[in-house]
Formats: C-alpha cells, sequence, structure tokens
C-alpha cells in the first residue's frame, strides 16, 4: 500500500534511542507493535479494570479487550486515510499501559498518594514502561521503540506544552510536567509542544470511539440503564429507530447489538469523513507539516462531538457515578491507600526481583516512585489478593 506524503514512512524513522539492525522482513513500526504485545505490561491488561472491576462478570470490557477494540478502529482509519496502519497500531495497543489497577479509580488514589513525590499520570507512566519497566532485552531496558511510537504514546492527545497545549495530559504554563515524561524527554526530545503525527492522533480518536461504543454496551448489561432511556439521546436514538424500522420485532439482544454497531459506524464515518476533508482543504505534504498544524487534523465534526458530549455527561451519571460503581470505587481506592503506604514504610515486602531498585534508592522521593511503579503494575485481582495477604482484607 502507498502511504499518504503526510504519513510517517518507516524508511524516515527517526530511529531508536538504542541503535539497533533493521528487520529483515518488519518495518520498525511493525517491530514496535509486536514488542508491545509481547510485553509484561500488554498481558497484564488482562486483569485490569475497564470500569467494572475484573472479577466482576466475563462479559464486560477489560483494559486488554478496550485496547485491541482501540486498535482495530486505529487500524481501519489509517487505512482508510493513507497512514502508517502500523504506527497508528502501536500508539493504539500502548496507549494504555500505563493504568493501574482499578482504572481511573485507582489512578486518583495514586495521584493523591504521589503528590509529594511528583504525582502520578497513567500516560507518563506508560512512557516509563516502554522505556524502562520491562526489562528483557540484553542491551537496554524499556522496549526500544521508535521515537515516533514514542511520541504518539506521549502526546496523542495533544501537544502536552507550549500555547497549544490541549488534551487530559496537557501541562499548564508554569505547571509541572509528570516526572516520568519528564525524564523520557529529557533523554530523547519528543517535541511536546507540537502535534502529533496523524497516526497517533488516530488512535487517540479511536480511543473515544471504542470507549463511547463498548460503555453503552456495558452499561446496558449491567441494567444501570435502559435501552429506553438511550432512545432519549442524540445518536443512539436514531440508531434504535433505524433497526426497529428495518428488523420490527428484533429479540432485544440483537436490537441492542444492531443499534449500538451503528453508532459505532457514524462515529468512525465522521472520523474519516473530517479528515478527509481536513487533508483536501489543508493539503500538508509531510508528517512535520501535521506537526505544525494550529490544531488536530483527526477528530470528529463540531455537530456530533456535542451529541458525544451529551453521551458521555449520560454516562458519567448513569454509569461512572453510579451508586454500585462508587460503593467499589470507595472500596478499592481504600486497598491502594492501604499498600501503598505499607510498601513505602516497609520495601522489604516487595518481591526479591525489585529490591536491586529499591537499593538504589536515594531518597524517599525516589523509593515512592519505586514503590509506585509496583503497585501500578498490579492487576485488579494481584492487588485484591495482595490487599487480603498483607492488611487482612475487609477493605
Amino acid at each position: 500500500m502507498t502511504l499518504a506524503p503526510y504519513a510517517c514512512q518507516p524508511d524516515d524513522s527517526r530511529g531508536r534511542l538504542h541503535p539497533e539492525s533493521m528487520s529483515t522482513f518488519r518495518s520498525p513500526f511493525q517491530r514496535d507493535r509486536d514488542r508491545i504485545i509481547h510485553s509484561s505490561a500488554f498481558r497484564r491488561l488482562k486483569h485490569k479494570t475497564q470500569v467494572f472491576v475484573e472479577h466482576e462478570g466475563d462479559y464486560y470490557r477489560t483494559r486488554l479487550t478496550h485496547t485491541i477494540e482501540v486498535a482495530q478502529v486505529a487500524r481501519t482509519i489509517a487505512g482508510t486515510l493513507g497512514l502508517n496502519v502500523e504506527l497508528a497500531e502501536a500508539v493504539a495497543l500502548a496507549h494504555d499501559l500505563g493504568h493501574p489497577p482499578f482504572g481511573h479509580t485507582g489512578e486518583d488514589a495514586l495521584h493523591e498518594l504521589m503528590a509529594p513525590y511528583g504525582g502520578f499520570d497513567h500516560n507518563a507512566q506508560a512512557l516509563r514502561i516502554v522505556t524502562r519497566l520491562e526489562r528483557h532485552y540484553a542491551g537496554f531496558d524499556g522496549l526500544n521503540l521508535t521515537w515516533e511510537t514514542l511520541e504518539g504514546i506521549a502526546k496523542h492527545n495533544g501537544p502536552v506544552t507550549g500555547p497549544r497545549a490541549s488534551g487530559s495530559h496537557a501541562v499548564p504554563e508554569g505547571g509541572q510536567m509528570p516526572y516520568a515524561l519528564a525524564e523520557c524527554n529529557a533523554a530523547w526530545d519528543l517535541e511536546l509542544s507540537t502535534f502529533a503525527s496523524a497516526e497517533a492522533q488516530v488512535a487517540a480518536v479511536a480511543d473515544d470511539v471504542a470507549y463511547n461504543h463498548h460503555d453503552l454496551h456495558d452499561g446496558l448489561r449491567a441494567g444501570l440503564f435502559t435501552e429506553d432511556d438511550l432512545m432519549e439521546l442524540p445518536v443512539t436514538a436514531p440508531a434504535f429507530e433505524e433497526v426497529d424500522r428495518l428488523h420490527p420485532g428484533l429479540d432485544p439482544t440483537r436490537r441492542r447489538h444492531e443499534a449500538l454497531r451503528r453508532v459505532f459506524g457514524v462515529m468512525v464515518e465522521d472520523v474519516i469523513a473530517v479528515a478527509e476533508n481536513r487533508l483536501e482543504a489543508s493539503r500538508p505534504q509531510s508528517v512535520q507539516d501535521i506537526r505544525d498544524m494550529d490544531g488536530p487534523i483527526i477528530r470528529f465534526s463540531k455537530p456530533l462531538y456535542q451529541n458525544l458530549k451529551a453521551i458521555k455527561s449520560f454516562l458519567f451519571t448513569r454509569m461512572y457515578r453510579a451508586p454500585s460503581v462508587v460503593v467499589e470505587r470507595r472500596r478499592v481506592t481504600a486497598m491502594i491507600r492501604d499498600l501503598f503506604p505499607l510498601f513505602l514504610k516497609d520495601p522489604a515486602l516487595l518481591p526479591a526481583e525489585w529490591r536491586a531498585d529499591v537499593a538504589a534508592a536515594r531518597d524517599e522521593t525516589e523509593l515512592a516512585r519505586v514503590v509506585l511503579d509496583y503497585v501500578a503494575g498490579m492487576t485488579d485481582r494481584f492487588a485484591i489478593q495482595e490487599h487480603d495477604r498483607l492488611c487482612g482484607g475487609g477493605a
């Protein structure tokens, strides 16, 4: 497949921090993708929360199934736009590697506990994992990913610093950059004040597409709201109406699936149409042209974005802050608040393979960051087991 001029060309990659010989049969970005898939952190996503704690049911999405869905959407959009599919997929597969157990609840708890030591940000932690914490290769720590993949992980949601800083991981003027991101950027300048490649932007939008779709599906399965509730919302109401018109009397399970896959299609088609129009209007001739733009080239149309805001608001109230979910949030927050200070006070409780890191810590901040790396790497089930073992359960 011939790539568009504004795509990331494998032959033009800025390479790896630790030079390696080229693969005889894989492009640099294919190699990145494969290393991410074979990493320990990627495997642990299987037992990490998306919304519902991992043990609550086999049908709900986990962080791993979410990541696979994001990668699938990213491949579809990138391929349609003539972008580098392997790079878009690599960024998509890596984007959630830094999530701790219990999803955003665990992240909030760890950020609070780490406040004296530089805070916690799951996106920065993903960079720490792929540059330092994965230790399987003889010649280097981390996965030694290409600059383009690291750039995509760092700023797929938009520039992190500078006047164009945007997205949930942006650092406000005068604010402190997450230490894990600062360390990575000091080793290799990721140009944090510019936009990422179009491939990385695709991964970011694919994330929105995936969770907007599957959170509706999981919320219905959990009984937190009904199809009738969705008939009051934009995008979802027309989808159910079309299914009812084309397939009257369809059984409830099929009706739900048919409607939500139409919602999925609306989002993907909108992103592609907007991108094609913007690319035609701006005619970028290189990936650097994409990076230097005043805004993202890959995004939803304004009307759909507003409609999705209404859906997100609904999900926040009816799902993310549903009484049953709030009860579970409190329970798992208490676990994190028990485990972190316990390990910080007595690092001998950490497994043997962590003792070298503990010994190398020069002060309490560095020790806290070692403890954070360990706790953030836990799966839901392992965190629960460790809490039961060390704290006697009861959270």
